[in-house]
């Protein structure tokens, strides 16, 4: 089933009647003949086909990085769709002309994704660090340069830049003077406005979501942010209805209703990191977040499909099981709710009825604060699956522990949520004996395997160490060194 898509590709209007599902990817190439925009893995690694996505959001429009190659055609409706030659001036730009002046180019077949990667960075970044920019084309993989002529170009760029962007009144006219985008962007969040308003506007959503209960939405395949789901069934998507939950009312935004903080489940993985709310509540969560993928993924990637993709080493779902997180089901206007460590089952197997649908996931708003802390180790340490992950969630009540929530990855079929050593540590004060003894009884909760990322010996090795960093970081001065409390490393169990 298709309908029309209407949406503002560069400077024009553009509409299509192809299936919903159709990569955005293959449109932008095949149907509108832009080849800047390049396919390489077509599994979100290497940004070869990066664009900007921008949205009206309180009268201007934001603009965010994405995937081409796993974003589905019908969600660029209503938005402004930038692809390399939408970004084309006269002359070459700023980000355009640093890649040149430090020979930061050789085939030149990830150069497009890097600039628009860097140009979304300008326009979005409130510092224009270098760091930041390094972030920002973190998921643009170039296998020519060795990255240091790259390095040297973003940093030739916010040094010529910088100045006068951060000093200007306004971002944007700042950049379409300097250069950095085409005078046509200045129009662009009046144009979405008309579009929107052409279209029947757009509804504020709602608090409390149902599940899918139109006719024809049954068969659909639902879809978050689109970014496991493409890797997996990109061949079938465009032959199949999409329900993007994101479109939907309520299931997208963090809010607090309560005493507890609630997270839609359409919501992708970069609002969690820019949310003032979790932000106060956990001021450790962005730093945990940003070992989550590249920042490309983290734009689409959201909260609900990763924990119902099910992966024994999901980031997200890890996290939340530490925070002690509870989910919402929904299936038309039922609804059911349970601990999130109660939703795995098994190896891919979900507690998840037909017809239901994730809603959100909450977690109680802890009247100390939740001392939280989370740990990855993977090939690379970015943009990677890891080999095993851990966190921890902690209320104190003085030095002792009041409630413990643990959990790891790769280390058993699921996401593991660590009952007895949880249970353990309630009540505890910290102690290097007590750790010790702690990553004892978590290690016998444990049942890893050997795969590609690790012998079964080596992530339960690995596990301990995680364990420990965890206390290590929280509490460095009974567990850390220069107390005479430290536990060596071959005296962990």
């Amino acid at each position: 089933m298709s309908s029309r898509i209407s949406f503002i590709l560069n400077d024009g209007e553009v509409g299509s009647e192809l299936p919903a599902g159709t990569v955005l990817l293959d449109y932008i190439r095949n149907e509108r003949r832009l080849t800047g925009t390049r396919e390489g893995c077509r599994e979100g690694d290497c940004g070869a086909c990066t664009v900007l996505l921008g949205t009206l959001e309180a009268g201007r429009v934001r603009y965010r990085t994405v995937n081409s190659c796993l974003f589905p055609l019908a969600d660029a409706a209503g938005r402004h769709v930038v692809t390399i030659e939408g970004l084309n001036n006269a002359s070459l730009t700023p980000v355009q002309q640093a890649i040149v002046s430090e020979g930061a180019s050789q085939c030149g077949f990830c150069t497009p994704g890097i600039v628009v990667s860097l140009t979304g960075f300008l326009l979005e970044d409130a510092s224009l660090e270098d760091d930041g920019a390094v972030t920002a084309i973190e998921g643009n993989v170039c296998r020519c340069t060795g990255y240091a002529s790259i390095r040297r170009a973003l940093e030739r760029l916010l040094r010529e830049l910088r100045p006068g962007v951060l000093g200007a009144s306004g971002r944007l006219p700042a950049l379409i003077a300097a250069g950095a985008v085409p005078p046509y962007f200045a129009g662009i969040a009046a144009r979405l406005a008309a579009l929107a308003a052409s279209a029947g506007g757009v509804q504020a959503p709602r608090r409390r979501p149902s599940g899918p209960k139109e006719k024809g939405q049954a068969g659909a395949v639902v879809m978050g942010g689109g970014t496991d789901l493409y890797v997996q069934r990109g061949r079938d998507l465009p032959e199949k209805d999409i329900l993007l939950m994101a479109r939907r009312e309520g299931f997208a935004g963090v809010w607090p209703s309560n005493e507890r903080v609630y997270i839609g489940a359409a919501t992708p993985v970069a609002a969690l990191m820019e949310s003032p709310l979790l932000a106060a509540m956990l001021p450790d969560l962005a730093g945990a977040l940003r070992l989550v993928s590249s920042t490309q993924i983290r734009n689409r990637a959201t909260i609900g499909g990763n924990i119902v993709n099910a992966s024994p080493i999901g980031d997200l779902s890890v996290i939340f099981l530490a925070l002690g997180a509870d989910i919402s089901l929904r299936a038309g206007g039922k609804a059911r709710e349970m601990k999130l460590s109660d939703f795995f089952l098994g190896y891919k197997k979900l507690d998840l009825r037909p017809g239901e649908v994730v809603a959100w996931v909450s977690m109680r708003l802890a009247p100390d604060g939740i001392r939280f802390h989370f740990e990855k180790v993977a090939r690379r340490r970015h943009q990677d699956i890891a080999s095993v992950n851990s966190a921890i969630g902690l209320e104190m009540a003085g030095e002792r522990i009041a409630v413990a929530r643990v959990s790891a990855g790769g280390v058993a079929p699921v996401p593991l949520y660590f009952k007895a050593a949880s249970a353990f540590l309630a009540g505890k004060e910290i102690s290097p004996g007590v750790v010790g003894e702690f990553i004892a009884v978590a290690a016998d909760e444990i049942a890893p395997i050997s795969d590609v990322r690790g012998s079964s010996t080596y992530k339960q090795a690995l596990l301990r160490r995680l364990l420990f960093a965890h206390f290590l970081e929280l509490f460095p001065d009974p567990v850390g060194a220069g107390r005479g409390g430290r536990i060596a490393a071959g005296d962990l169990p």
